[in-house]
């Protein structure tokens, strides 16, 4: 099937910025998802066994995101296009390549599925004679079930999304800050703050290199680490910002197109009221993107000063299946065996909630990047296309779920998807400053400024990513 070269631009008004409060969610959707993963496993864990060792990385690992994010948005509303779309554009060989990494990673996220299970599980204490390990898998089980039903059936998936996220993450704050005044946990906040400018050493165990890939995770989703940053230009397309409001149109005005079908996306003329509708655009996309980031960064420390104040201390820190249960101790020690019981139920909403929104997402950038790439696949409804890939990434978790424990299944995903996000970083730069000055007008390509963040991200990236072979390779 031969691939077909990405259609023109067609020249359209930038449409008027609608208002912040309604166009605000997807940075909320990508803070949800972080919190699901870095925020209430990885940096938590560091944390509690390493004390103040690594706590320095967190900021600059957190801010690192900021720039990707933001000209990762500015794509989408200045052309209405995806990420994927976008890469096509850049170098077909290149998106595809690409495309398969993200395929190959996303093989194991049924691990945040597995990881709710041991948050369920705990809670319930059911099925009543099983084993941890087989009662967690059970739950894990009947929470994609759940899921799963709700997303195929779902006539609005995107909405549904956006209106589940901003209740976990309202829930998960309020939480979170409640259980931070827990006076033993404010008796800590002097050197943990110092902790976050400098590392406490020496460390107050001794380094395991096991653990190479555990940071490396930690690090990776600080934040929405790697392929999942890609996910934001979707969310963003979905929500009709800047441009993209013609490539979603139809989708959001008929509930039998519940995702925006791949599409060329649109370009505008140099006109007072484009510049200022795309300088409107362009403020909101600070805001959202900054809520992603800034609040993520929030939620994070809060969990990392639970951690460093309740579990160091006491020499806990998650294995295993107790990847979320062991950290109900937040919640105890603040509001007793309630608080440890709205902790767990919290945990495993989140990490649930991770599971179907990558299972929705993953599914959306696959149907973008084979309709966008193979245009005669457009012959098969995009609603018949999705449904089919959700069916069948959930039976593939399903699976893999029961190859290893969950902590290791989020592991492979996040190893492949830092090699992802070192890839893709570079491919930004030659994208925004190579192809989109072709298609949109010269004064709304990103400037200098830009270039100079994204750079900056782009090579610390890859300067983790060479550390972390050094110390693969020294462990073999």
């Amino acid at each position: 099937m031969k691939a077909a070269t990405p259609e023109p631009l067609a020249p359209r008004p930038v449409p008027p910025f609608p208002g912040f409060w309604r166009m605000l969610g997807p940075g909320v959707i990508w803070l949800a998802m972080a919190q699901g993963s870095g925020e209430l496993v990885w940096w938590p864990w560091t944390v509690a066994k390493y004390g103040l060792g690594f706590l320095f990385l967190l900021i600059p690992a957190c801010l690192l995101q900021l720039p990707l994010n933001y000209q990762l948005g500015s794509y989408t509303i200045l052309t209405g296009e995806s990420i994927f779309q976008g890469f096509i554009r850049l170098h077909r060989v290149f998106a595809l390549l690409l495309w398969i990494l993200m395929a190959a990673s996303f093989l194991w996220f049924g691990g945040f599925a597995g990881a709710g299970g041991t948050s369920l599980a705990a809670l319930t204490g059911f099925p009543r004679g099983w084993k941890a390990e087989s009662r967690s898998l059970f739950w894990a089980y009947l929470s994609i079930a759940v899921f799963f039903f709700g997303l195929l059936f779902s006539k609005r998936v995107y909405s549904l999304i956006e209106k589940l996220m901003w209740a976990v993450s309202v829930l998960t704050v309020v939480g979170l800050a409640a259980a931070c005044c827990y006076p033993e946990v404010r008796a800590s906040l002097g050197r943990f703050t110092v902790g976050l400018v400098r590392p406490e050493l020496p460390l107050p165990r001794p380094w395991d290199s096991k653990d190479a890939s555990t940071l490396l995770t930690a690090i990776t989703f600080a934040g929405l680490g790697g392929f999942w940053t890609l996910f934001y230009s979707y969310w963003l397309r979905e929500k009709g910002v800047g441009m993209a409001a013609y490539a979603g149109e139809s989708a959001r005005a008929s509930a039998d197109k519940p995702i925006a079908a791949p599409r060329a996306g649109s370009t505008f003329d140099d006109t007072p009221e484009n510049r200022a509708h795309l300088a409107r655009w362009r403020s909101f996309l600070l805001v959202d993107a900054g809520i992603g980031v800034g609040g993520n960064l929030a939620t994070t420390l809060m969990t990392c000063l639970l951690a460093f104040a309740l579990l160091h201390p006491a020499g806990r820190f998650p294995e295993g299946q107790e990847i979320a249960v062991a950290q109900a101790s937040f919640f105890e020690a603040s509001w007793g065996v309630v608080g440890r019981l709205v902790f767990l139920f919290v945990a495993a909403c989140f990490l649930a909630d991770s599971w179907v929104v990558t299972l929705d997402s993953v599914s959306r950038v696959h149907t973008d990047f084979l309709y966008s790439f193979f245009p005669k696949l457009r012959r098969v409804p995009a609603r018949m296309f999705y449904r089919a890939l959700v069916i069948f990434l959930t039976a593939v978790t399903a699976v893999t779920l029961l190859f290893k424990e969950p902590g290791a299944l989020i592991q492979m995903s996040a190893i492949l998807g830092f090699a992802g996000t070192v890839c893709f970083s570079y491919a930004f730069l030659f994208l925004n400053y190579g192809t989109l000055p072709k298609l949109v007008p010269k004064w709304a390509s990103p400037g200098r400024l830009a270039f100079a963040l994204q750079l900056l991200a782009a090579l610390a990236y890859t300067v983790l990513a060479l550390l972390y072979a050094r110390e693969l390779w020294t462990t073999q």
